[in-house]
């Protein structure tokens, strides 16, 4: 008689749990160099912000009428060109910087509305949207002169 051995390999139990260990080591470094989550959103919320601004641009340029874009810190909401708005993160905090020019002169000074302006030249007011949590987050920068939006890391921030 001959001793019944196993096929050689590895078995459900052994395959399930060598997933569940990358799983759980992807999840921890995700949190680590990522900034986790909230690091997630706000670097989408900067990207769509930039986007968004990208588009006003765009608009400002092929329509020959300058377009306004619209930041309300407050209340985590944007509005741009051909009536597109949206809103930011909850988490964290928001941080316009801009010509004082174009800001609203009804609004009170720590709730004013920032407002870049796009020409169809494709110049701007410029300005800036800082998205910031944990210590770190994400610029959106326009240039005054040409317009461009840029995006930016933004590390320790205080």
């Amino acid at each position: 008689m001959h001793a019944r051995t196993a096929p050689p390999g590895f078995s459900l139990l052994e395959m399930m749990l060598v997933l569940v260990l990358l799983a759980a080591a992807t999840l921890l470094a995700m949190g680590a160099f990522g900034g986790g989550l909230r690091g997630m959103q706000l670097r989408s919320a900067a990207k769509d912000l930039a986007a968004q601004m990208r588009f006003a641009r765009a608009v400002a340029i092929s329509s020959g009428q300058a377009q306004d874009f619209r930041i309300d810190p407050a209340s985590r909401s944007w509005r741009g060109a051909n009536g597109r708005s949206g809103s930011l993160p909850d988490a964290g905090e928001v941080v316009f910087t801009g010509a004082s020019s174009a800001q609203f002169a009804e609004q009170a000074e720590e709730n004013a509305v920032g407002v870049v302006r796009f020409f169809p030249d494709g110049a701007a007011t410029g300005g800036r949207v800082r998205l910031l949590a944990n210590g770190g987050g994400w610029d959106v920068d326009v240039a005054w002169l040409t317009g461009e939006i840029r995006l930016h890391r933004v590390q320790d921030a205080p």
